[in-house]
């Protein structure tokens, strides 16, 4: 009864919210002083739930995006008919930044880095980020007081660039905190593979990459538009130019500290083996393309190679768990999804036959051969009937009608296949985490380990807070349960040890049998009929000391 109180208080006080590092309410009173009370919600970092890390990231964006508007300004065919649009919001930036500058200077005296000082305000005034935060906004203002060539002007707002590092220098500091006295391959590897050394730095350069894909596949797609193309040609070049060379050095990087992950040492054996993952090969399928352009254009025109540039759109599946469990899914239905394939296939050509004979004498042109009839036959399978090639003959017609009736069953089998793979596949990861649950449970506290590990698994499976709360009450309900039933017998027998202290518990509890049992009603009942042989009845008498 104990144990099961334990239980339900220790899962009443758990903060699941917390341990999952979501949506945690900052606890800030409300009856500090305004100049506290607003460091405290926006920019002191040591408060969970408060609005610091959201500050700045939307800054973050914001540098970024001028950063765009500032090379689109060099591009007169772009910059000309929006002009009002970039000014206003050249104005919304400046606003942005001076109010956060302003705040930063209002609230100094709160900062821990500045609170000690004999003046708060000045050390911040002098310190490094706020110079930088400063120059993002001072050629702004300068303008309104000193005439300033317009290309100087757009040189110094490049400054703004720098805001970034208040978001960067953190997390190199913490970066080499987790790898202090570690060799500079397994740095290279922390940085590049997720692990327990990357920290912040490790997610904003995948963070980096990701942007960088998406910025030159949106490239790509433009490229293929004559009029943009024409306008922003230079651009797309030294933008292509840039994602190679940022891809290049990512791909040297993964192979030179691959051997510092499990599975893949060896200088030489694990670099090949790394070499022939499948991420490592698309990363590979990113950049190919360029150098095959520039250094073979003069023997071949290998301008169709571009389009293969948007294979970089597959790195970002690097990690994906929906990845994941798509490959694991399919591996494990292939045989069922090949037998369906195979009936799929088997119905395609009989029909691209069968149209090819009711259909050829009536139309040349458009039934020539089987294999144009197997085009027909799998546009009608699937149910989207272009109509460029339809039968006119009544057989054709009828078999036409049977094959669309056949292709809406034969088409649905491996979608209801993968459907089902998938729900089992989730319900199998879930009770896997169930499992880790119980475990991790079982002995009443959660450490910080165990608190990462959840985390992990819950955001693997995309799981919200209630239903790791759901899965923790089940957790908890089977503890109770096996704390309430024991184990079965051949899983004490398992154990020695606690076979002797199983066996010690059942002499005790006999011993109580017998002295709460009437003796004489007892040994009237248990010689009738011969419900106990003699044996057994000695027994009984001599673990209660009669014999």
């Amino acid at each position: 009864m104990n144990t099961t109180t334990k239980h339900d208080k220790f899962l009443e006080d758990l903060d699941v919210k917390a341990i999952l590092s979501q949506d945690v309410e900052a606890n800030i009173d409300r009856n500090l002083p305004m100049r506290k009370w607003l460091y405290a919600w926006l920019l002191d970092p040591n408060i969970p739930g408060n609005f610091q890390k959201e500050l700045d990231k939307w800054v973050s964006y914001l540098i970024i995006i001028n950063l765009f508007t500032l090379m689109f300004e060099h591009v007169p065919a772009v910059y000309e008919p929006y002009r009002v649009w970039f000014e206003c919001f050249d104005i919304f930036s400046v606003a942005v930044f001076t109010i956060e500058y302003a705040l930063r200077f209002y609230l100094a005296p709160e900062d821990e880095e500045f609170k000690n000082r004999k003046n708060a305000r000045l050390g911040f005034v002098t310190s490094p980020f706020a110079i930088i935060d400063f120059l993002a906004v001072a050629p702004f203002y300068l303008q309104a007081f000193i005439p300033i060539d317009l290309r100087v002007l757009r040189f110094l707002r490049l400054l703004r660039i720098m805001k970034l590092f208040r978001v960067l220098i953190p997390a190199i500091a913490e970066f080499k905190e987790l790898n202090k006295g570690r060799t500079f391959r397994q740095k290279v590897h922390a940085l590049v593979f997720p692990s327990d050394f990357g920290g912040t730095m490790q997610h904003i350069f995948e963070v980096f990459i990701g942007v960088w894909v998406i910025l030159s596949v949106l490239a790509v797609i433009l490229e293929s538009v004559k009029g943009i193309n024409y306008i922003l040609h230079l651009q797309f070049v030294i933008l292509d130019a840039v994602a190679v060379a940022i891809f290049t050095v990512e791909y040297c990087m993964r192979m030179y500290a691959c051997v510092e992950e499990p599975g893949y040492k060896g200088t030489i054996i694990g670099r090949i083996k790394q070499a022939k993952s499948p991420s490592t090969l698309i990363d590979f399928l990113a950049i190919v393309p360029f150098f095959l352009e520039v250094f073979l254009h003069h023997l071949m025109d290998l301008r169709f190679l571009r389009v293969f540039r948007l294979a970089r759109l597959l790195k970002l599946t690097r990690g994906s768990d929906a990845t994941a469990v798509l490959v694991k899914v399919v591996v494990r239905e292939w045989p069922v999804m090949g037998a369906a394939t195979f009936i799929m296939m088997l119905l395609l050509v009989l029909t691209a036959s069968l149209g090819y004979l009711f259909e050829y004498d009536a139309q040349p042109e458009k039934f020539e051969n089987i294999p144009t009839s197997i085009y027909w036959a799998v546009i009608t399978l699937a149910s989207v009937g272009y109509g460029d090639i339809s039968p006119v003959t009544p057989m054709g017609r009828a078999m036409t009608s049977i094959l669309a009736l056949m292709g809406i069953g034969i088409f649905a089998i491996p979608a209801a296949l993968l459907a089902s793979a998938f729900s089992d596949e989730l319900v199998k990861e879930r009770d896997q985490l169930k499992a880790k649950l119980f475990s991790i449970l079982k002995d009443g506290h959660i450490t910080e380990a165990e608190a990462a590990i959840i985390r992990a698994e819950a955001k693997r499976l995309h799981l919200t807070v209630e239903e790791v709360n759901a899965l923790i009450e089940v957790v908890i309900k089977e503890h109770e349960l096996e704390e309430r039933n024991p184990l079965p017998i051949h899983k004490i027998a398992e154990n020695p040890a606690l076979a002797v202290e199983h066996y010690k518990v059942l002499l005790g509890q006999i011993r109580q049998l017998g002295v709460q049992v009437d003796a004489a009603q007892f040994d009237q009942a248990a010689q009738q009929g011969d419900r106990l042989s003699a044996n057994e009845f000695a027994l009984w008498q001599k673990i209660q000391g009669k014999a």
